[in-house]
């Protein structure tokens, strides 16, 4: 049997280019002890760093003399971390200015860090425990030198009891759902928000607090929002965070909708009050939204650089 290798299909006059790169060390794994004084602090974070700039030799003939190494990018982010890190995204902006600052060749890039959270262990000094609850996330972006920051968070896991309804939705031949006016709530929030470019830029943007105020913004819309519908409490979580902070520009939610049911005890001659329930992890709901300023305009291009984000 003869076999014949395929030969590629040219077109004539076409010419093959590079388009758009970036490239980087993904996931620096980092945690910072501050020992000031005998009572410790921990900050632990997941940093990646990609370049954008004038990389086309590198690709088109194997010239890497403008190619940063990504191990020089890993070891920057221990050396600026030496410094502090203050916030992640003070953080990053640190790496944005480094590398955009001392490289001619180089003229933006995306900077993205998590933050994970530790608990101290009964208020001790220097022990610790991961608190899983949430992860803290941030994005940077640098195009033709405008910053553009993106902050967010990831894993909040919240439920209602009680407060939650949902009827009035079409029905056809495959509807079996059941209207309530009474429903567990529950979601795992993921949430980005987008600061102004003032912000992004601004050196005394508190992005700490900032944090602190949208975390506990978008606990207090879910608590208090007596939801006919997910997508009803995910606005009013957005519209909370905007309506009290002017430098945040937009907000963006991925919300799983993790369903309970409520198991039938008939068979085993019980009743079941609305007590005993079974929760589901597949399938799914899952409502996405951006919650914005009227006449914001058209979608920022830095959001199709957020994987999992409408």
């Amino acid at each position: 049997m003869t076999t014949t290798t395929a030969q590629p299909t040219t077109i004539s006059g076409t010419k093959i280019v590079l388009g758009k790169n970036q490239y980087g060390k993904a996931e620096v794994r980092l945690v910072k002890i501050t020992r000031d004084t005998a009572r410790h602090e921990i900050e632990d974070l997941n940093v990646t760093s990609q370049l954008h700039g004038d990389f086309e030799a590198a690709h088109t003939e194997g010239d890497n003399s403008r190619v940063v190494p990504t191990d020089t990018q890993k070891n920057t982010v221990y050396g600026l971390a030496r410094d502090g890190v203050g916030s992640p995204e003070d953080l990053l902006r640190r790496l944005g200015d480094h590398f955009t600052t001392n490289f001619d060749w180089v003229s933006g890039g995306r900077w993205a860090a998590e933050q994970y959270f530790w608990d101290r262990i009964q208020d001790h000094d220097h022990a610790f425990s991961r608190n899983k609850s949430e992860v803290r996330t941030a994005v940077l972006e640098i195009v033709d030198g405008e910053k553009t920051l993106l902050a967010g968070l990831s894993g909040l896991t919240v439920l209602k009891s009680t407060g939650s309804e949902f009827h009035g939705f079409p029905v056809d031949r495959y509807t079996t759902l059941k209207e309530t006016s009474d429903r567990i709530l529950a979601t795992d929030v993921s949430a980005r928000w987008r600061y102004s470019a003032a912000a992004s830029a601004a050196t005394d943007t508190d992005f700490n607090g900032i944090y602190t105020s949208v975390h506990e913004l978008l606990l207090q819309a879910f608590a208090q929002t007596h939801s006919l519908a997910l997508q009803q409490t995910m606005f009013e979580m957005g519209r909370l965070v905007l309506e009290t902070h002017p430098q945040i520009e937009e907000i963006r939610f991925s919300l799983p909708n993790n369903h309970h049911f409520l198991v039938d005890l008939t068979p085993f001659g019980q009743d079941n009050p609305q007590e005993i329930f079974f929760a589901a992890d597949r399938p799914y709901g899952l409502i996405e939204a951006s919650i914005q300023r009227e006449g914001h305009g058209p979608s920022h291009p830095i959001w199709e650089n957020a994987a999992g984000f409408c």
